[in-house]
């Protein structure tokens, strides 16, 4: 490697949302609430799913891995957040900035890949009712789930080894509460034409790719609905997405807010409040998505309360 590729940071400022005593505090009480819900209802989500035989099918398996995934996604940033909410030492070094921007990306992008496979598993299940269980096998849901991991990570791999070879020569400020890819992307002095190809490749393979992939899926999904030939039976087939559908259009709808736009027309305030909403606020809406309007759920979580009052 070139010395010249070599950082002259060592450690970067994380300037979070504002320099108010009175509302970092406030601040810290309302992300410490969000942060708990989400391990709360995630831990619960994915204990019921592993507990009670009745969600032992494919899409709960998938619903369990995406809680599980969102479990370690909001403790990326939320441990960070809460402190730099509190503590006059708002730094971060260089190597805990790579491991933050690491695993923060390839739990998003993993989280890509796995909102799409679970598109396709409610297109199979619309589908194919009949043969749900047989083609969606078990071996096949692992390789489903396996294959989003491996995805994410290698993906993460390449932005995050091209980010952090950049020079960041200087300004160290990031005017954010993580360590994300548009302010570090302000603060490299060196950036060239190859980065702005690696970035417009892990875009369209780890945002666009799947977002086509669901959109299909949909398409396939309305077609078989519309040839269910009962009014209640095309409710029941769509109410089946309606869970999945509300998490995709949240998920990528920040995720390509933030992203897609060219970086000129990136405003800091404007994009902190959209960071906050799929970094934080979604893992702690996903459990309650998934479970406020699924039956199986709620039958499964009565069944361990009362097992809990037993005691």
């Amino acid at each position: 490697m070139d010395e010249k590729n070599f950082t002259k940071v060592k450690e970067f400022i994380l300037l979070g949302f504002t320099v108010d005593l009175r509302l970092q505090r406030v601040l810290f009480l309302i992300f410490l609430i969000i942060y708990i819900l989400s391990l709360f209802g995630n831990i619960t989500l994915v204990s019921l799913i592993c507990a009670d035989s009745r969600l032992h099918t494919p899409m709960y398996f998938f619903i369990g891995n995406l809680s599980f995934l969102d479990l370690w996604y909001s403790s990326v940033y939320a441990p960070k957040i809460l402190m730099t909410c509190i503590s006059d030492d708002k730094s971060i070094s260089f190597a805990g900035c790579l491991a933050q921007f690491f695993f923060s990306a390839g739990l998003a992008y993993s989280e890509c890949y796995l909102l799409a496979v679970m598109a396709y598993d409610r297109y199979v299940a619309i589908s194919k009712p009949l043969i749900y269980s047989q083609a969606m096998s078990a071996s096949l849901c692992a390789s489903l789930v396996a294959t989003s991991y491996i995805g994410g990570f290698l993906n993460s791999t390449i932005i995050t080894s091209e980010t952090f070879t950049l020079s960041f020569c200087g300004n160290n400020i990031i005017d954010d509460f993580f360590c994300d890819l548009p302010p570090l992307a302000k603060l490299a002095c060196d950036m060239k034409e190859s980065y702005q190809a690696v970035l417009y490749f892990i875009l369209a393979s780890n945002v666009i790719t799947p977002s086509m992939l669901i959109i299909a899926s949909y398409l396939f999904i309305i077609a078989a609905i519309l040839n269910i030939l009962s009014t209640q039976g095309r409710l029941k087939a769509f109410s089946t997405c309606s869970s999945h559908l509300t998490a995709v259009t949240l998920y990528y709808g920040s995720i390509l807010f933030i992203y897609s736009r060219p970086s000129t027309s990136y405003a800091l305030e404007r994009d902190k409040a959209v960071s906050v909403f799929y970094t934080v606020v979604i893992p702690m809406l996903n459990p309650l998505i998934y479970s406020l309007r699924n039956k199986d759920v709620k039958k499964a979580l009565n069944k361990m309360l009362d097992s809990v009052n037993s005691f």
